[in-house]
C-alpha cells in the first residue's frame, strides 16, 4: 500500500469534483462483491465505487498493493468494555486500539461488567461520557435487562441503545441479575411495542445448578459443569417467549450445535430470531485444552470437535447469522488463578484484535471465501443490530475501511495486542490474514489520535 503527501496542496487532483480521499485496487469488496474498483470519499462517507480505471481524482490517494484486499469496517456488536468501575480489566482507550488494529471500526459496548451497568438513562450517559474522549472506533451500547427495570426500557430505547441484554442465569457480576423466563417474557412484550431487540445470554440457571459444580485444573470437568442442554433448554425459553410476544429476539455467543434445527424451525415459521456465534466456538476445539489452561475459559464453554464442524455449517447455512467476538477480558489475577483452577477463572475470552485473522485462518482451510467471512463479521452484524451506515462499502455509508492482506502469516503473542490485560488463549498461535491498516470515515487511524463517535441505533 502507498499513499501521496498526506498534506493538501494545489495539484491536478484539487478542485471542486476532486474526493477528499480515493482508494484504488484490484480486489475491493464492495456491496455488489469483489472487484476492482475505486472508491471515493468526501466528508467522511463514500460518495463513489466504480470499476478500476475510472479515473477519480483525489486531495489523497491511496493505491493498494497486488496482495491488498480493501474490506469494510468489521461490526463488532459484543464487546464488553467494563469502564467506568473495572477499568482494570479493559477500558475504551485499550478496547478501541485493539478493535482499530483488527479491522474493526465499530463496537457495541455490553451492560455490564461496567460499574454502573447500563441499565438506567444516567449510567448510559456515565458510559458515553467516560467513552467519548478515548474511543479509536465508533461506539454504540446496549442497555441492559434486570429484575425491576422494566420501567427504564423504554427511556433507555429513546435515548438511543441499539436493544437489551439479559441473563437467565447469574451473569458474574453482582450489580447485574439474571431474569427468570416469565421476566423475560415481560419485558420482550415491552420491546416488541418499541420494535427493540432482547439480546440472551441463554443458559438455563436450573440446569447449570444441577450439573456437577466445576472445581479444579481439569477442563473436562469444568466442560461437564455447563451441559449442552442448559443452552438447549434456555434457547427454547426465549424462541417460546419472541413467538407468544413477537418480539425480536438474538441468541447470543451460540455454543451448541444441539439447538441448532429448533433455531431453524423457529426462524422458518417467522419468530423473529438471529443467532451469534464466536471464533474460540470457530477455533478451538475442547479436545485441545490442557488441563489449567484457563484463558480457554469462557460460559458457555468451548466444545468437542464435531460440534465446532456442525457451527460452521450452521453460518454456512444461514441458519447463525453473524460473528462476534465477545472479547470478555480481566485481569491476569483473575483469569489465571494459582492452580489453574477453572472453578475460580473468569469466564471469558479476548479476542477482539484477532477476530478477523482467526476465523479467515479456518474458513480458508474449509473452503470458505473471504467475502463470506467479512459478511458474518460486518454487514450482517449491522443489520442485526441496526446500525445505521456501516457495514459496506456502498455510496452512502461512512468510509469505514481496513487494508487486508490475506495471504499473510504471523504468529500471534499477547504482548504485542492492546487489550489490557496480556492474557489470550491464542498466544503462539499461527495466523493467516492481517489487517494492514483502517480508515475510520476515510482517516487512516494512528492509534494515537482518537476520532471515534458515539453512535445510536438506526431511528
Amino acid at each position: 500500500m502507498s499513499t501521496d503527501d498526506l498534506t493538501p496542496r494545489p495539484t491536478a487532483t484539487d478542485g471542486p469534483d476532486a474526493f477528499d480521499l480515493v482508494l484504488r485496487g484490484a480486489r475491493v469488496l464492495t456491496a455488489a462483491g469483489l472487484a476492482p474498483a475505486e472508491v471515493g470519499v468526501r466528508d467522511g462517507a463514500i460518495a463513489a465505487v466504480e470499476p478500476l480505471g475510472a479515473g477519480l481524482r483525489g486531495r489523497r490517494v491511496v493505491e493498494l498493493g497486488a496482495d491488498e484486499v480493501l474490506l469494510p469496517g468489521l461490526v463488532d456488536t459484543h464487546v464488553h468494555v467494563n469502564e467506568p468501575g473495572r477499568t482494570e480489566w479493559e477500558g475504551f482507550a485499550s478496547a478501541t486500539r485493539a478493535a482499530a488494529a483488527g479491522g474493526v471500526t465499530t463496537i457495541l459496548d455490553m451492560p455490564l461488567n461496567s460499574i454502573p451497568p447500563t441499565v438506567t438513562v444516567d449510567a448510559l450517559e456515565t458510559k458515553r461520557a467516560v467513552a467519548g474522549p478515548q474511543a479509536f472506533v465508533d461506539v454504540g451500547f446496549w442497555g441492559g435487562a434486570v429484575p425491576g427495570n422494566d420501567g427504564d426500557l423504554t427511556p433507555l430505547h429513546e435515548a438511543g441503545v441499539f436493544g437489551f441484554k439479559c441473563f437467565l442465569l447469574p451473569s458474574g457480576v453482582d450489580e447485574f441479575p439474571p431474569l427468570d423466563p416469565p421476566e423475560m417474557e415481560r419485558d420482550m412484550d415491552i420491546l416488541a411495542g418499541l420494535d427493540s431487540l432482547l439480546i440472551v445470554h441463554a443458559e438455563d440457571a436450573e440446569t447449570i445448578d444441577a450439573a456437577p459444580q466445576p472445581h479444579g485444573a481439569a477442563y473436562a470437568d469444568f466442560l461437564a459443569s455447563r451441559p449442552r442442554d442448559a443452552e438447549n433448554r434456555a434457547i427454547r425459553a426465549v424462541i417460546e417467549a419472541a413467538r407468544r410476544t413477537g418480539a425480536r429476539a438474538h441468541i447470543l455467543h451460540l455454543s451448541s450445535s444441539d439447538a441448532l434445527p429448533e433455531i431453524a424451525a423457529a426462524r422458518a415459521e417467522g419468530v423473529r430470531l438471529t443467532v451469534e456465534t464466536c471464533p474460540h466456538y470457530l477455533t478451538l476445539v475442547a479436545e485441545d485444552v490442557p488441563d489449567g489452561a484457563t484463558a480457554y475459559k469462557c460460559c458457555p464453554p468451548i466444545r468437542e470437535a464435531g460440534n465446532r464442524d456442525a457451527l460452521w455449517a450452521a453460518l454456512q447455512d444461514g441458519t447463525i447469522d453473524c460473528v462476534v467476538s465477545d472479547h470478555s477480558p480481566a485481569t491476569v489475577d483473575l483469569k489465571q488463578p494459582e492452580g489453574g483452577d477453572f472453578g475460580v477463572a473468569w469466564g471469558g475470552v479476548s479476542s477482539l484484535q484477532l477476530g478477523l485473522s482467526l476465523v479467515w485462518t479456518e474458513a480458508r482451510s474449509r473452503g470458505v471465501d473471504l467475502e463470506t467471512v467479512v459478511a458474518w463479521m460486518s454487514s450482517r452484524p449491522a443489520a442485526m443490530a441496526r446500525v445505521p451506515r456501516k457495514g459496506s462499502i456502498a455510496v452512502g455509508n461512512d468510509a469505514d475501511l481496513a487494508v487486508f492482506g490475506p495471504e499473510d502469516t504471523y504468529e500471534a503473542h499477547v504482548a504485542e495486542l492492546h487489550h489490557k490485560n496480556p492474557v489470550s488463549p491464542y498466544d503462539g498461535k499461527g495466523l493467516t490474514g492481517r489487517v494492514r491498516a483502517t480508515y475510520l470515515r476515510g482517516e487512516q487511524i494512528d492509534l494515537q489520535r482518537p476520532t471515534g463517535r458515539l453512535i445510536t441505533r438506526a431511528g
